[in-house]
């Protein structure tokens, strides 16, 4: 982990002086202070991954394909899929035990049909793909999907809003869609868009997500100028310690990638090429991620 990291964390933490941030006058109140105990964050995240890998199985081909499959959002969100992408999409969620399918707000009903009495969830975008729209809409679009049988919400955050400084619009925004999911015992998974932001800006996505409710931080919708990265997925692992997970999506197309994410902290992972991470082959629905 690069050593400015540590800078930034102190810097950005010590901007905030409210309840929210836990951390007063040098004093840490829920003993996971990433600024105050950022060596005992370090070593959660180390041995949590070992532990990981030891609770997942472990062979001389590493991580065991069934295993890692239940780490896996199968996703579809090109604009053009069909029903029958979406019933091949959810056919092979069932097949491979993907943890869920990740798919566009129209088809969340025809899924929640589809795979009841299995134990894949339904995971479906707010705000996507740029988080512009407005809090309330995201909101509806929220409530809505989880009407409509969502068990979880892959959120983008208002990443102009970020930028421009308007934390506590960013931390609204996120609250109202964690407050409306979680009354459905739902959770929300908070897409920062990595390749938008500075590790500042990061550090602060993450902070925010963290601050209000989150579930999950996420590096990216799939649809921007980049990815998930390693070194972004231990970055936010770093800053939001072991309370939250965080997802990896974008650009991971292969077995060794998503591994590399795992091992790096990513307890969850969005990709459309889940066949192929799983099996070698690449027979799967391609498209989203």
């Amino acid at each position: 982990m690069d050593p400015k990291i540590d800078t930034i964390l102190r810097e950005v933490i010590a901007s905030y002086r409210d309840e929210t941030s836990r951390c007063k006058d040098g004093i840490c109140t829920d003993g996971n202070c990433v600024v105050h105990n950022s060596e005992g964050v370090q070593s959660i995240i180390a041995n949590g991954a070992s532990r990981i890998s030891a609770g997942i199985g472990v062979s001389d081909k590493g991580i065991l394909s069934y295993d890692l499959a239940q780490y896996i959002d199968h996703t579809l969100l090109k604009p053009e899929a069909t029903l029958d992408d979406i019933r091949k999409l959810c056919d092979e969620a069932k097949q491979f035990h993907f943890a869920s399918v990740c798919i566009n707000p129209s088809y969340v009903s025809f899924c929640a049909r589809y795979l009841a009495g299995t134990e894949v969830k339904v995971c479906t975008v707010v705000g996507f793909p740029l988080g512009a729209t407005t809090t309330e809409t995201k909101t509806a679009e929220t409530e809505q999907a989880v009407k409509n049988g969502a068990k979880e919400i892959d959120m983008v955050l208002n990443v102009g809003m970020l930028k421009s400084g308007e934390y506590e619009y960013v931390k609204n925004d996120v609250f109202q869609v964690v407050r409306t999911t979680h009354r459905s015992n739902g959770i929300v998974k908070v897409i920062i868009e990595t390749a938008l932001l500075t590790d500042e800006e990061k550090v602060q996505a993450c902070l925010l997500s963290k601050w209000a409710g989150a579930d999950f931080v996420k590096t990216s919708t799939g649809f921007s100028k980049g990815g998930a990265t390693a070194g972004d997925i231990r970055l936010m692992r770093k800053v939001v310690g072991s309370t939250m997970g965080v997802k990896a999506s974008g650009g991971v197309r292969s077995r060794e990638d998503a591994e590399e994410m795992v091992a790096s902290g990513a307890t969850r992972i969005g990709a459309s090429a889940s066949v192929k991470i799983v099996s070698g082959n690449g027979s799967g629905s391609q498209g989203g991620y």
